[in-house]
């Protein structure tokens, strides 16, 4: 599939070197195909699970994007795939938050020997850098390392745990809400015919959605609870994205992912998505041209902006 221009809204969709047509023209995927794992895209027995635990074969569905008011960077694509935690609902900063009070507990508790490596955990740059998009595992090594700690898989452990704690509690107290730019591009998607799936390292990925009340506008979901079961590797490998797509009856190269951390939208790069989407809700100094660096074709500050009518109403 040929990447598809994105001259719609000009200066308010970013791309490489000033245009977003995309990086090379057309994207293959590893080894010339992106089926997935086992070298082709259906699902166990021919069935795909979607969110609520039903099954569906769309190997056959024809979606025609023109009948939605898609821009014209989605109207080429044939299933999309989002990631959940700052995409499709604004649970980042739940995530941060409670990051926050678990790594500075850590950091007063266990001071590094660099005085500079005890400053507080910040819930932008930090969390960008070294947890977003990741499991919490991986979150947990990724930020310690980078102060300079060598934690044993126990102390990995115990923060991690520490963090889930405080993040389903915020969550219960709390709840999330989806954003909505991102819930009327899924919708204008749905009219399209165009199969949706939801992705996330997080086991809380259903909660959140259906929290939100939006888990009924997705055909699948692959959750961190998922992602263990099949051994699938975190992000930036892609094969989250790969078995939600697969589990949509689609090939990465016909498909796009929607991501706002740097591990994902590399993830999409890796996995040979058509188009990966950077959604850049910090929109600091630099935190868009760092989302294009990683893998990111085009980069917006709000998803609505993909849809033909502009940003979010």
């Amino acid at each position: 599939m040929q990447r598809p221009s994105t001259s719609g809204r000009s200066g308010n969709t970013s791309g490489r070197s000033g245009n977003t047509s995309g990086r090379s023209g057309n994207t293959p995927g590893p080894s010339g195909n992106t089926s997935g794992r086992s070298g082709n895209t259906s699902g166990p027995s021919g069935n795909t699970p979607g969110p609520s635990g039903n099954t569906s074969d769309r190997s056959g569905d024809v979606p025609d994007p023109s009948a939605a008011p898609l821009a014209p960077a989605l109207r080429d694509v044939r299933a999309v795939v989002f990631d959940t935690d700052g995409v499709i609902t604004d649970s980042a900063k739940v995530h941060a938050a409670a990051w926050k009070v678990a790594f500075d507990e850590f950091l007063r508790a266990h001071p590094p020997a660099d005085p500079d490596q005890r400053r507080p955990f910040d819930v932008r740059d930090d969390y960008l850098r070294h947890v977003d998009g990741k499991s919490r595992l991986d979150g947990a090594a990724a930020f310690l390392a980078a102060r300079g700690v060598e934690p044993s898989d126990e102390t990995v452990r115990s923060v991690a745990e520490n963090k889930e704690r405080l993040f389903t509690a915020r969550l219960r107290e709390q709840g999330v809400d989806a954003y909505p730019g991102t819930v009327r591009l899924v919708k204008a998607l749905r009219a399209a015919g165009v199969p949706r799936a939801a992705a996330s390292a997080s086991r809380h990925a259903g909660e959140l959605l259906s929290r939100a009340g939006v888990l009924d506008l997705f055909d699948a979901l692959v959750d961190g609870g998922e992602a263990a079961r099949l051994g699938l590797a975190g992000k930036p490998e892609p094969d989250l994205f790969l078995e939600a797509v697969r589990r949509l009856g689609a090939t990465a190269d016909r498909a796009a992912v929607v991501e706002d951390a740097l591990a994902g939208v590399e993830a999409g790069r890796r996995g040979g998505f058509a188009l990966v989407v950077g959604v850049d809700r910090a929109a600091g100094a630099d935190t868009g041209a760092r989302l294009l660096r990683h893998g990111a074709d085009i980069v917006v500050r709000d998803l609505g902006e993909l849809c033909a009518g502009g940003g979010p109403k």
